[in-house]
């Protein structure tokens, strides 16, 4: 019965363990769709732009003056990288629920083996 306890106990573990994970994912990734939106927003400003308007950047405590096609190519750059980090964090995700999901059944099958015994 020890053996048995001791067993559940290891489970329970390994799965608050994928509980914390999961969570921290879904955190990263909430961060992520937030600096998404920024950039998304940038793209939008720089479309309603005329070609000679001026863009500066900021770099530490100073404007620098920027060119429009370098700022825009930045900016989609960052969108280009922060949606590829949103799908791996979306495949990671999936994979801690799914690795959740079997400990989960392991868990009531050790439980269940273990009423019988206590029956007996």
């Amino acid at each position: 019965m020890a053996e048995v306890q001791a067993r559940l106990q290891s489970l329970s573990e390994d799965y608050q363990k994928l509980q914390q994970e999961l969570q921290d994912t879904v955190a990263s990734r909430q961060k992520l769709e937030g600096q998404k939106q920024e950039n998304v927003g940038v793209q939008k400003e720089f479309d309603n732009l005329g070609d000679d308007e001026t863009i500066y950047k900021l770099v530490g405590p100073v404007l620098l003056k920027q060119d429009k096609v370098e700022a825009e190519s930045t900016v989609k750059g960052r969108l280009d990288f922060i949606s590829g980090e949103i799908s791996r964090l979306e495949g990671s995700i999936k994979e801690t629920q799914d690795k959740m999901e079997k400990k989960k059944t392991e868990i009531i099958q050790v439980q269940s083996q273990a009423q019988p015994q206590g029956k007996q």
